[in-house]
C-alpha cells in the first residue's frame, strides 16, 4: 500500500522519542510534526535526515484504514494502548 495523499495521520498520532529535525526532543501524540506541510506530506520525506522510526513506518491498511480520519483513529488508538501498557501494574518504570 502507497501512503494516502493528504493524510500525515503518521506524521499528527504517534509520539515520537527520537530527535526530529527541528524538533530534538522529538513529539508527543497529537502534535503535528513541524515538517509536515500544509497539503499533508512530509517535507522531509527524502531527507537523510528524516528520522529512522518515519522512514521504517509503512502504509499499511491495518494501520491507514481507508481514509484520513480512519488511519487517525487506529494511530490514536495503537498510541493510547501503548502508552498505557507502560504504565500497568509491573510495566511501569521511575525516574
Amino acid at each position: 500500500m502507497d501512503c494516502r495523499q493528504g493524510c500525515g495521520a503518521c506524521c499528527i498520532a504517534p509520539s515520537i522519542s527520537s530527535a526530529i529535525p527541528q524538533m530534538p526532543g522529538g513529539k508527543p501524540s497529537g502534535v503535528k510534526c513541524i515538517h509536515l506541510q500544509a497539503d499533508y506530506s512530509c517535507g522531509i520525506f527524502t531527507s537523510p535526515d528524516r528520522p529512522r522510526v518515519c522512514a521504517d513506518f509503512k502504509a499499511e491498511k491495518i494501520v491507514c484504514g481507508n481514509n484520513r480520519e480512519e488511519a487517525l483513529q487506529i494511530l490514536f488508538s495503537l498510541e493510547n494502548e501503548s502508552q498505557s501498557n507502560l504504565f500497568q501494574e509491573g510495566n511501569s518504570f521511575h525516574h
